[in-house]
């Protein structure tokens, strides 16, 4: 049962955002292999978060937006773009508009796989039922966003550079946004349960929010992959980019 709680939000997550390309498939091997890439993202992110975990603070609230932010809202989104970039970003499988966000999704819910089964297995059923519904979705957001923007650079080399900074630094104020609304409740003492239900209440604004921002971006690169019959030799040809 804790194995089904824990893997099929995952299966759920990557078999929509398959079903959305509506180019071509990408190749399933090479897909796996970018997953198994999300998923060894795990390691190099659990080193950099205890390097700066080091790093505290004595304002509960600081602490708390330098652990949302920096130790895993950084430290994560670095990882998961720094993989993307080894493995998709000169891959000859990469060229169409909605690719980006494929393999972004692929690659960020192997690091949510890797993560969800840690804590499901820890901490049991009701936190995988909770992150089911939260934390695993949010990790598809954030890697949409990325996703969204990787695929810009690629295609728009004019404004590469600043498409790849978004693509790395949107997925960290998301997820530091995220995960810091959830931390610095408890650090206002006496008056931490009223905190803590203000902050609730913004963080479900926030997700809601994430969850439209998201699917407008993915239709947005639906709708630019229609406009436009992708040509390796001539990329640009009838193309538009009012993004």
């Amino acid at each position: 049962m804790l194995t089904i709680i824990a893997t099929l939000p995952i299966l759920l997550l990557l078999g929509f955002i398959y079903t959305q390309d509506t180019g071509h498939k990408e190749p399933l091997g090479f897909l796996c292999v970018v997953f198994l890439a999300g998923c060894f993202s795990v390691v190099p992110a659990i080193v950099m978060e205890t390097a700066l975990s080091a790093v505290g603070f004595d304002s509960g609230v600081l602490d708390g937006l330098y652990n949302g932010y920096v130790v895993a809202g950084m430290s994560e989104e670095l990882c998961k773009f720094v993989l993307l970039m080894l493995f998709v970003w000169r891959s000859h499988n990469f060229d169409e508009y909605f690719d980006g966000i494929v393999y972004a999704v692929f690659l960020g819910l192997g690091f949510a796989f890797v993560e969800n089964i840690n804590y499901v297995f820890t901490y049991g059923a009701a936190t995988g039922i909770m992150r089911a519904l939260l934390a695993v979705p949010a990790h598809f957001l954030f890697a949409v966003t990325m996703g969204y923007y990787f695929s810009l650079a690629k295609f728009d080399p004019n404004n590469r550079g600043a498409n790849l900074f978004k693509a790395l630094l949107l997925p960290i104020l998301l997820h530091g946004t995220y995960d810091s609304l959830l931390m610095v409740g408890e650090a206002f003492g006496q008056y931490s349960t009223l905190i803590e239900s203000v902050l609730m209440v913004v963080f479900i604004w926030f997700d809601i929010k994430m969850w439209r921002w998201g699917i407008r971006r993915i239709k947005r690169l639906q709708e630019l992959a229609a406009e436009h019959d992708f040509d390796p030799r001539n990329p640009f040809a009838g193309f538009k980019w009012d993004v």
